[in-house]
């Protein structure tokens, strides 16, 4: 299925879901849909929804298992991104001061896990 497809299928079960909340099928259609555009938050939502109305559904009861890993492995996917976005923006900040990020140390404090900045040349 392409991603427009899925698209639809979100936008679809999500106004029949409008209509009747606990459309068991509608839910397990978006939620498939869901994960297979990486919304996996959204999914996991939806397949927890599953398992309040059917506890019986295994699809649901597998995902709602793996999913919370893949949520963990796509936030820190961000997490990396948003770091190197970040040091490109202070190394072009910084480059007029003849500096550049790796002029500075960053620790991680382990019992509150704030940052401290330590300056070395």
């Amino acid at each position: 299925m392409k991603m427009d497809q899925h698209q639809d299928v979100i936008d679809d079960c999500t106004k029949a879901l409008e209509v009747n909340p606990q459309y068991l099928k509608a839910l397990l259609r978006r939620a498939h849909s869901y994960e297979a555009t990486e919304k996996y938050e959204e999914a996991l939502q939806d397949y927890k929804k599953v398992l309040e109305l059917d506890p019986s559904q295994t699809a649901a009861r597998n995902a709602s298992m793996y999913l919370p890993e893949k949520i963990q492995q796509q936030h820190e996917i961000l997490k990396q991104e948003m770091f190197g976005k970040l040091k490109e923006l202070g190394d072009a900040v910084l480059k007029p001061f003849g500096l550049s990020t790796q002029n500075f140390q960053f620790q991680q404090d382990p019992n509150t896990g704030g940052y401290s900045v330590n300056f070395k040349r």
